[in-house]
C-alpha cells in the first residue's frame, strides 16, 4: 500500500508536468525561464521546493540523528540563509538583466573565456546536486519496494526527465505547488505524530541551544560552520535558484519570493531535525541501518502518515531534481557549447532543441555518481562547497564592485579548483563521513582538517580575486584604451593620407 500511494503522487506530478508542457509554444525563452511570467507566489513556491528536497530531509534527519542538531539542520538553514542574501542583495538585479542562464551574467561582466569556465563549474556542481537527490529515491525504492539501490536510482531519474523534457520550468513549477503542499503536509504530520507518540525530546548535548556543536571543534563545530557558508554563501551561485528568480515577472516579485522561501525552508529543516534527535533519543536510531526517516516509519507508523511522508520525500526530491537537470542542460549548451536562442522564421527553435537532447547525458552522469557514492547531505554540501571556492567572488563582487577584472575572474576560479581539489584528496573525511570520493592517504592532512577545508579555499578564493583585480586593469579600462588606440590610428591614418587635392600628393598637416 506504502509503495502504491507513493506511485499515486508521482502519477499526480507526471500528470500535471506533462499537461503544461503545451505552454512551452516551441520556444526557449518559455521553456528555461516560464516566459518571465511567473508571480511571487509561484516562484515563492519553487524556490521552496528547490531548497527543501531529499539533502535538507532525508540527509538533514540522518546527520541530526548521527552528529547532532546543527550537523543536519545546517543543510536547510544554510539554504534559508542563502534565499535570505539572495532577496536582499540579487533577486532585483539579476531579474532586471533579462538573463536565461546564470552563466549569462559571466558572459556580459567578463568574457566568454569565463562563460565558458564557470559554465562547466556550475554543469559539475548540479550533477552532484541531482546525484544527492537521485541516492533518497534510490534508498526509498529499495527499503519500501525490494527493488536494487541502483535500479531506483535509474527509475527515478527516468521519471523525473519524463515531465522536464517537455515543459522546462513550466513543468517544474507548476508541479512544485503539488509538491509543495505534499511535503509541508508531511512535514507537520510526521511532527504531530513523533510528539504524541514519543514527546519532543532530544540527546544530551545534541539540541539546538547546545552552542558546543558551533564553537568546539571536538563536536564538529568546523564542519558545520563550513556547512552553513558553503549552502549560505556558495549557493547564491546556484543555477536552479537563479532560473526561477529569472522567470518572475518583475524585481519585487523575485525578491518577495525569496524571503517567503527562506522562511519556509529554515521552519520546515527544524521540524526534521527534531523529529530525528527524537528519534535518536527515544528510540535510538542512527542512520548505521539506512536512512534514519525509513527507520522511524518500520517501527509503527500508520500506514497513511508513510504514504504521505515518503510522498513528501519523493515530491522534494523531484522537484530539485528537475530544476537541477533543466538548468544543468541549459548551461552546458547555452553557455559551454556556445549555442544561443536564434530562431529563423518557418524553423524551429534550435537552443530548445539541444537542451531537451543534453538532458539525457547529464542524468547518466548523475545516476552514476550517486551508485558510486550513496550519501545525501554530503553530496549537497559538496556540490557548493566548489561553488564558495571558485564562483561566489567573480559572482557576487563581480555584479556591485567596478573595479573586478576579467584576469582576478580567471585566476581565482583557477586557484579556487586547485586548493579545493588539493585539500578533497587529502582529508581523510567530508562533513564527518569518510571520503569515499577522492581520498588520497597521506600523513599530512588529519581529520581534524575537515570543515576548515571548507572555510579556507573559500578565503583564499576570495582573496585572490580582490588581489588580482586591484592589480590588473578591468574591463571598462581596456575597452576605453583600446577605444582611444582606435581613435587615435584612425586619427594619425587621417593625417598622413595623400591630400587628393594636391597633384604632388603631399600629405595634409605633414611638415
Amino acid at each position: 500500500m506504502i509503495i502504491a500511494g507513493v506511485g499515486l503522487t508521482v502519477l499526480l506530478v507526471l500528470v500535471v508536468g506533462i499537461a503544461v508542457a503545451r505552454m512551452v509554444d516551441g520556444d526557449s525563452t518559455n521553456y528555461l525561464v516560464a516566459g518571465r511570467q511567473l508571480g511571487a507566489p509561484l516562484v515563492a513556491v519553487a524556490l521552496t521546493t528547490a531548497a527543501v528536497d531529499s539533502n535538507a530531509t532525508i540527509g538533514n534527519t540522518d546527520l541530526s540523528a548521527d552528529l547532532g542538531f546543527w550537523a543536519g539542520a545546517s543543510l536547510a538553514l544554510g539554504l534559508a540563509i542563502c534565499l535570505l542574501l539572495a532577496g536582499i542583495f540579487l533577486a532585483r538585479p539579476m531579474n532586471r538583466m533579462g538573463l536565461m542562464t546564470l552563466a549569462d551574467f559571466f558572459a556580459r561582466r567578463y568574457t566568454r573565456r569565463v562563460e565558458v569556465i564557470a559554465g562547466v563549474l556550475m554543469v559539475v556542481s548540479f550533477t552532484v546536486l541531482l546525484a544527492g537527490n537521485l541516492v533518497a529515491l534510490g534508498f526509498l525504492m529499495e527499503h519500501f519496494a525490494g527493488v536494487p539501490y541502483e535500479l531506483g536510482v535509474i527509475v527515478a531519474v527516468a521519471l523525473i526527465l519524463a515531465y522536464t523534457v517537455g515543459g522546462g520550468l513550466f513543468s517544474d513549477v507548476y508541479t512544485a505547488v503539488i509538491q509543495a503542499v505534499i511535503t509541508v503536509g508531511a512535514t507537520v504530520a510526521l511532527f504531530v505524530w513523533v510528539a504524541s507518540e514519543h514527546g519532543i525530546s532530544v540527546p544530551d548535548g545534541a539540541g539546538p541551544f547546545d552552542m558546543g556543536q558551533l564553537t568546539d571543534p571536538a563536536q564538529g563545530a568546523a564542519i558545520n560552520w563550513a556547512t552553513l557558508v558553503s549552502l549560505g554563501i556558495g549557493d547564491l551561485v546556484a543555477i536552479d535558484f537563479m532560473q526561477r528568480i529569472f522567470g518572475a515577472r518583475s524585481p519585487e516579485a523575485a525578491r518577495r519570493a525569496c524571503f517567503v522561501g527562506a522562511g519556509a525552508t529554515a521552519a520546515v529543516g527544524v521540524v526534521w531535525s527534531l523529529i530525528a534527535l527524537t528519534g535518536a533519543a527515544k528510540l535510538g536510531l542512527t542512520a548505521a541501518n539506512g536512512p534514519v526517516v525509513y527507520e522511524l516509519l518500520d517501527g509503527g507508523a500508520p500506514v497513511l502518515l508513510a504514504v504521505l511522508v515518503l510522498s513528501g520525500v519523493v515530491a522534494a526530491s523531484f522537484s530539485t531534481g528537475s530544476g537541477a537537470v533543466l538548468a544543468t542542460s541549459a548551461v552546458t549548451v547555452r553557455n559551454v557549447a556556445g549555442l544561443k536562442r536564434a530562431v529563423e522564421p518557418g524553423h524551429k527553435d534550435p537552443l530548445l532543441r539541444w537542451v531537451r537532447i543534453a538532458m539525457l547525458p547529464v542524468a547518466v552522469c548523475a545516476t552514476i555518481l550517486a551508485v558510486r557514492v550513496s550519501q545525501t547531505g554530503i553530496l549537497l554540501t559538496l556540490a557548493f562547497d566548489l561553488m564558495l571556492a571558485c564562483l561566489v567572488a567573480p559572482f557576487v563582487l563581480g555584479l556591485f564592485w567596478r573595479r573586478a577584472t576579467t584576469a582576478g575572474a580567471l585566476v581565482s576560479i583557477g586557484v579556487g579548483v586547485v586548493v579545493r581539489l588539493v585539500f578533497l584528496v587529502l582529508t581523510p573525511t567530508l562533513y564527518g563521513v569518510p571520503n569515499d570520493l577522492f581520498y588520497i592517504e597521506n600523513g599530512l592532512v588529519k581529520e581534524g582538517f575537515d570543515g576548515w577545508a571548507t572555510l579556507l579555499a573559500g578565503v583564499i578564493g576570495v582573496g585572490v580575486f580582490v588581489v588580482v583585480s586591484l592589480c590588473s586593469r578591468s574591463r571598462d579600462e581596456e575597452e576605453r584604451d583600446l577605444r582611444f588606440l582606435d581613435h587615435r590610428a584612425a586619427t594619425e591614418e587621417a593625417a598622413v593620407a595623400p591630400d587628393p587635392r594636391s597633384p604632388e600628393g603631399v600629405a595634409v598637416g605633414g611638415t
